[in-house]
């Protein structure tokens, strides 16, 4: 299901709300992913070669997790 498909829907049964409750904890939930996206910056093409430049260091020195480690150590969290 495509993104603009799941907003129709959701407002459709968003409309069908009769809770004061339900609604007020959307409109909280809105505004704080409004707040957020506007709080959002770009980072800096230095701070992206910074990143790449450590990315690489760490890589060539081997200090790297391998995916199945990561994963068998992901699937211990819960």
């Amino acid at each position: 299901m495509d993104l603009d498909t799941r907003k129709v829907i959701f407002i459709r049964d968003f409309l069908k709300l009769e809770s004061e409750k339900a609604i007020s904890q959307f409109e909280k939930l809105l505004k704080k992913e409004i707040k957020e996206d506007l709080e959002l910056k770009p980072m800096s093409i230095a701070e992206f070669h910074k990143r790449i430049d450590g990315s690489l260091d760490d890589s060539k020195n081997e200090r790297i997790t391998d995916v199945d480690e990561l994963i068998s150590e992901i699937e211990k969290w819960s």
